[in-house]
């Protein structure tokens, strides 16, 4: 049975104890809480926001995210492929995303800021529009990746190749345009 909450605030919580009951979460805040490995298959979370909380290794089957802000979290290893399509809106800020995989998602728009993406998977990924606002992206994969218009002005250790990624008017600072030219082993002074 699943059940319906809005405008709950959750805090201090440990979900790997007891799980969240399954169902839908509407204007719903989440604090301090642990996730760690827990399945959240098929739950919808809509006008959420999720702080400080442990998201390690979450199952997101078929989980609708509409509108859901993650401040502060630790993401490591969240398969957002696996991610219910419709309605997808995230946004993260000062998060840990590191091994999480996004290939084949649509994120257009989407906001990662001071944000950790440490060999996070964006191949086949649409991130038009989207902004790495002082993002570390040290060994993220991008392959067949649409990027344009998208702001990587601030984000950090990226390696892009544009003959395989569509970048047309993504914005760069002239501080990290190395990240472009990496296979080319030149050096830029």
């Amino acid at each position: 049975m699943s059940v319906y909450k809005e405008d709950k605030i959750f805090n201090h919580l440990n979900f790997t104890e007891k799980p969240l009951e399954q169902g839908e979460y509407e204007y719903c805040t989440f604090s301090n809480c642990d996730f760690s490995n827990t399945d959240l298959s098929l739950f919808v979370f809509s006008d959420c926001e999720f702080d400080d909380c442990n998201l390690n290794m979450i199952n997101l089957t078929e989980t609708a995210l509409r509108n859901v802000k993650f401040k502060k979290c630790k993401m490591l290893g969240i398969n957002f492929e696996d991610c219910n399509k419709f309605g997808l809106e995230i946004s993260f800020d000062s998060c840990i995303l590191n091994n999480s995989i996004f290939h084949k998602t649509r994120l257009k728009n989407t906001l990662f800021k001071n944000t950790q993406l440490h060999e996070a998977d964006f191949s086949e990924c649409d991130l038009t529009g989207s902004v790495f606002e002082n993002c570390e992206l040290t060994n993220a994969t991008f392959f067949n990746t649409i990027l344009e218009k998208a702001n990587l002005k601030t984000a950090h250790n990226f390696i892009i190749d544009p003959e395989h990624n569509r970048i047309k008017k993504a914005l760069f600072s002239t501080g990290n345009i190395s990240g472009l030219l990496t296979k080319y082993d030149i050096k830029i002074g």
